[in-house]
């Protein structure tokens, strides 16, 4: 019975092509829009996790900080130093490396060839923290850190730029005003959630950076990694209590130092992001209640056009919820066809979309679950009315419509 009026109702579509097509499209617009904005939405909060996750997992970043007076930054920062990093060290449990760094940008210079580089004072356990890996050559020893080598390594960028694709390693090159030799290349990582290239980077150790490039002992920043499966909220809160012991912050008094937790940055801007692929699904998604109406508006003109047709039904013996569910099932089929297509469409979307923006494409099997049961849904509550009018007609009033 049921396969019958499927049948009788895709006939119905077929023998009404392109009022059919143009009833439907309003469903097709509808789900395209939807399919296409939550996909793409989807692929962009996975492009800044993987972004955020380029800096390193579990990756706290602690710096010196100005602290607030009236709403005025009045007061000149505390650098950080080697007793904050000793603290940090032999202090904090649950992590896998801490690490100073400091920056400068520098002009590097080989041959006819320079450029403008971060340059970058590290010790070992930088790469670890930063889950840096050298794509050639070798990272610098504790001992070469201790005695101030001019050693460097080269990122991606800066690589390719002075070198192209050739092997830089064991070719001395000028950093600012000192010679460097490079012992290796670090792995590509790419442009960071923050905009930045993070390859354009050039790494020494940190005793030769604060001698021979900062002119000081500072230190810019501490790199704190947790372990995989220890808190970094955890962590957050024992850095905070080690620093104000060894910056001797008395109590009521305001931090110095800032610490930033990278994996709530990354949840709050996928939170954003998230919040606003749903924002736009939803804004898309009123489309589809605009290819309702029309799908109601065509089914009450088919009721109009088959009153005859239906009073034949109804004088041999049809029953009202034959009829009721016969014009039931061409809506939902209508409906149906639509939702498809727009599926279809939309991926498609996606696709070009997610290409051009250079993001990941992200379907959800469940998103197009939802289309698919949401098409179904809105046939079935749209084509109600018109398929109970339809049933409703008295058998003898129908016979004699022209």
């Amino acid at each position: 019975m049921l396969f019958e009026t499927i049948r009788l109702a895709l006939r119905s579509v077929r023998r009404n092509a392109l009022r059919s097509f143009l009833t439907l499209l309003g469903i097709v617009i509808g789900v395209a829009a939807v399919i296409a904005m939550i996909t793409i939405g989807s692929g962009t909060t996975e492009k800044v996790k993987q972004d955020i996750g380029k800096l390193g997992s579990n990756l706290l970043m602690v710096r010196a900080s100005r602290p607030m007076r009236g709403g005025l930054t009045n007061f000149t920062p505390r650098a950080l130093g080697e007793s904050d990093l000793e603290g940090l060290a032999e202090g904090l449990e649950g992590v896998k490396a801490v690490s100073a760094a400091s920056q400068q940008t520098v002009r590097v210079v080989y041959g006819a060839d320079n450029m403008a580089v971060q340059v970058t004072g590290a010790d070992t356990d930088y790469f670890i923290a930063r889950e840096w890996e050298v794509a050639l050559g070798r990272v610098f020893t504790d001992s070469e850190v201790r005695g101030g080598a001019n050693l460097c390594l080269l990122g991606e960028t800066v690589r390719s730029e002075l070198f192209g694709a050739g092997d830089p390693t064991g070719v001395a090159i000028r950093v600012g005003r000192m010679s460097c030799r490079v012992i290796g290349v670090l792995a590509a990582k790419g442009t960071s959630g923050f905009g930045q290239d993070q390859d354009n980077i050039v790494v020494m150790p940190h005793s030769t950076f604060q001698r021979r490039i900062a002119g000081n002992h500072d230190i810019d920043m501490i790199y704190v990694a947790a372990q995989d499966g220890v808190s970094t909220s955890e962590v957050m809160t024992n850095i905070e209590h080690i620093l104000r012991d060894t910056r001797r912050i008395g109590p009521g008094q305001e931090d110095n130092f800032d610490v930033r937790d990278m994996t709530q940055i990354a949840d709050a801007m996928t939170s954003t992001t998230t919040v606003m692929t749903g924002m736009l699904g939803a804004l898309a998604g009123v489309s589809l209640l605009v290819g309702g109406i029309g799908i109601m508006n065509i089914m009450l003109v088919s009721v109009t056009e088959r009153t005859r047709e239906i009073g034949i039904r109804l004088a041999i013996g049809a029953h009202e919820k034959h009829i009721l569910v016969q014009f039931l099932v061409e809506a939902t089929v209508l409906s149906l066809l639509g939702g498809l297509i727009g599926i279809a469409l939309g991926l498609l979307l996606a696709v070009l979309a997610t290409t051009t923006l250079a993001i990941p494409f992200v379907p959800s099997l469940a998103v197009i679950a939802l289309a698919v049961g949401f098409s179904a849904m809105i046939g079935m509550v749209f084509g109600f009315f018109p398929a109970l009018r339809g049933a409703r007609l008295d058998p003898i009033d129908a016979l004699r419509h022209e």
